[in-house]
């Protein structure tokens, strides 16, 4: 199987699990106990049904919506994801390039392995970085004030990992950041001979955010899971999620908002964004997905904050279903990972492009100009 052979995201799976050492790939795949949610972030999709309109004359549609102040070609935009260097030697830079080409957006870890200042020189595309708030509360500041600097649009603090989930799989392959050989894990780098050398023999792996603010960023001998527990602040409150946005003065979403109380209180401090997440059914298992949530939120404050579903998205008609329940956009997560992995920068520009090609060609067979048509007319729940 190569590259060309990739036609959707479970494609861009099976090329990647190809690729990589099993604890990396099983990294990227796996959520957190039973991973029941992991599954129900995508199956929620299918507990609906897209109602098309004939002779619409869809001759020319427009995909593109506004987020974080920015226009993109498409409602679809790469979410923040952590340590891209793990998947393939070209990082973040490839994300971000690809978004550019693309005509989207990138967001950026604060556990990325490229730093905001190369991310800011490197692209022109509208860019968002994504807040962890750590022990400590420098760094905090330190983060927002780069991004500040390197031009970034948006913030985004993600509000759903005070602690870590209990990620299972991660146990059983014996993944760590960075990666060290286990005999457990011998085999299966040693199988992966081109993954291992590009790691080994290209530049080393540091957490490029935080490096210069604590060792961890450069010598975590044990699990990210271990990482958020140990440096990410339990006490976390709506005042810290405040002040972030107020220091920040600028487009500012909450991310892993899944309830109607917490999307409202968004709106009482300030943030001008909220992105209905469960962190990718990572942290608390048996929870909703998003897009089961979306609905009821959308009709709660959909009029007063800017609303992104995140989570699950594997198809063009995904995009559509939340769009017509009241989503602004959409992003994702492990679907352009896999992509990442299996082909850097010219298999997460493949992957945007599948997907973009599916919702323009989905639009039109809805018939519908526009998603400012997608409303709730375009849906039935069974």
């Amino acid at each position: 199987m190569n590259l060309k052979d990739c036609n959707n995201v479970e494609d861009f799976k099976k090329l990647a699990k190809k690729k990589l050492p099993s604890p990396i790939f099983h990294y990227i795949d796996g959520g957190s106990d039973d991973e029941v949610t992991l599954k129900r972030n995508t199956e929620a999709f299918n507990s609906c049904d897209l109602i098309p309109n004939v002779l619409a004359d869809v001759s020319k549609v427009d995909l593109s919506t506004t987020v974080f102040g920015k226009k993109i070609d498409f409602p679809l935009f790469l979410a923040p994801t952590a340590m891209h260097r793990l998947y393939h030697h070209t990082g973040e830079a490839a994300a971000a390039k690809a978004a550019e080409k693309m005509g989207t957006m990138f967001s950026m870890s604060t556990m990325s392995t490229t730093s905001i200042e190369e991310i800011g020189n490197l692209t022109s595309c509208p860019k968002l970085f994504q807040l962890y708030i750590h022990k400590d509360k420098g760094l905090t500041d330190n983060l927002i004030e780069r991004c500040k600097r390197s031009g970034f649009d948006g913030l985004c603090l993600t509000v759903d990992t005070v602690v870590a989930g209990n990620r299972e799989r991660d146990h059983r392959t014996g993944f760590s950041t960075p990666p060290r050989l286990t005999l457990g894990s011998l085999l299966s780098f040693a199988s992966h001979p081109q993954w291992s050398l590009n790691y080994l023999l290209r530049e080393k792996f540091k957490l490029a955010n935080i490096i210069h603010m604590t060792d961890k960023g450069s010598s975590i001998d044990k699990s990210v899971m271990d990482y958020i527990n140990e440096q990410f602040d339990p006490s976390m409150n709506w005042n810290d999620a405040e002040y972030c946005i107020k220091k920040w003065g600028g487009p500012f979403a909450l991310k892993g908002v899944m309830s109607v109380e917490d999307a409202k209180r968004s709106i009482d401090i300030g943030a001008s964004a909220i992105m209905i997440s469960n962190h990718g059914g990572r942290q608390l298992d048996g929870s909703r997905s998003p897009f089961d949530q979306l609905a009821e939120i959308a009709d709660a404050v959909g009029d007063k904050i800017e609303i992104i579903l995140d989570g699950g998205i594997r198809r063009g008609t995904h995009v559509l279903k939340a769009l017509a329940l009241g989503a602004k956009a959409c992003s994702f997560g492990k679907a352009y990972l896999y992509a990442l992995s299996a082909g850097g920068q010219k298999g997460i520009e493949m992957i945007l492009e599948n997907m973009k090609s599916e919702i323009r060609r989905d639009m039109i067979l809805m018939g519908c100009k526009s998603v400012k048509e997608l409303n709730k007319s375009k849906i039935r729940f069974r």
